[in-house]
């Protein structure tokens, strides 16, 4: 079954409060990644590893580069997540 929207982001934002200290209530689709809430490149690695642990997806570095908002995110996921 696909995950909806909020589901999606309610599990990034865990994700990210684990990996770069931000609080969950920041993740807000409008969230640029880096200059909103300060992710940098190495807890960017480790939130992508989780992401992909946690969507069943797969990212590549051309993908990941494309990815600058928190929506980016939800929208990436929701086109690639294959349900378990």
């Amino acid at each position: 079954m696909a995950m909806t929207e909020q589901e999606i982001i309610s599990t990034l934002a865990r994700v990210i409060e684990e990996y770069a200290e931000v609080p969950a209530s920041a993740v807000k689709p409008e969230a640029y990644l880096r200059d909103d809430l300060g992710i940098d490149s190495l807890s960017m690695v480790e939130i992508v590893v989780s992401a992909v642990e946690k969507f069943n997806i797969e990212i590549s570095d051309n993908e990941l580069k494309q990815l600058r908002t928190v929506q980016d995110v939800v929208s990436y996921v929701q086109r690639t997540h294959v349900p378990a």
